[in-house]
């Protein structure tokens, strides 16, 4: 909920599956005041992840900020009901480049069903684009995954840019929920680039375990979502000596 004095307010939201309502929240500052000014990241000043934890029902959004008072907000409504967590994505503004991201755990009331036993998929089928991810995460060492997009067979090569990249990552750890960063490879696209069929990230697992991974890409104009869910095997004291050659 907090990192480098920065804190992430609980979150207002519907308190049910398919109420309507608002999704609201502020971020405040070390003075304990609501931070108003932000740096762009990735073409918005934030950037707002909604999974359940079982990992299903998964959504990246941008909220609007009301520069009056700090809020972040936007119209929402629950689809089903569970227990979801909510990431701000986010560099206040004089901080750097880095970015920071603060969580919060939101209950959802209502009938629910979850869902367990999700099986281990390196493939997914999104609006008639299949989506295959190859390399292997590997804990304690940056692992590079490549996710390569066809329809009908044949290769993609009409990637748009979207949010600065010809594609945007997401990985979470099965259990905690715990997030993690993970890097477009490459160079950042030109207004008006294409690019496909393969897209190239590097990610870095913690520790071996089972992690979601959701991939956002655009064609058309439309984003679509794409997802998968891998095993992360636990490094050699060499892979690890490589990643972190200070031993931390």
């Amino acid at each position: 909920m907090s990192s480098q004095g920065y804190v992430l307010s609980e979150v207002s939201a519907p308190q049910s599956a398919e109420q309507a309502g608002e999704l609201a929240y502020t971020i405040t500052g070390p003075d304990g005041s609501p931070v108003t000014e932000y740096q762009e990241a990735h073409e918005k000043e934030m950037h707002l992840i909604v999974v359940r934890t079982d990992g299903t029902q998964y959504r990246h959004v941008h909220p609007e900020l009301d520069p009056s008072t700090g809020s972040w907000s936007l119209p929402w409504q629950w689809e089903e009901a569970g227990t979801y967590k909510i990431y701000a994505d986010f560099a206040p503004t004089g901080d750097g480049e880095d970015t920071l991201t603060l969580s919060r755990t939101v209950d959802v009331a209502g009938e629910l069903t979850p869902v367990t036993d999700r099986p281990l998929s390196a493939k997914d089928e999104v609006d008639g684009f299949e989506v295959t991810l190859d390399g292997d995460l590997t804990a304690g060492t940056s692992s590079d995954l490549t996710l390569s997009v066809t329809q009908d067979g044949v290769p993609v090569t009409t990637l748009e840019p979207y949010l600065g990249a010809f594609g945007h990552l997401v990985a979470l750890r099965e259990g905690d929920m715990e997030y993690l960063h993970v890097h477009a490879e490459g160079e950042d696209p030109a207004a008006g680039e294409t690019s496909g069929p393969e897209i190239s990230f590097m990610a870095e697992a913690p520790t071996a375990g089972r992690y979601y991974l959701y991939l956002d890409f655009q064609i058309d104009g439309e984003v679509h979502t794409a997802q998968f869910i891998v095993e992360a095997e636990q490094g050699t004291e060499n892979e690890s000596a490589d990643a972190h050659p200070d031993g931390h």
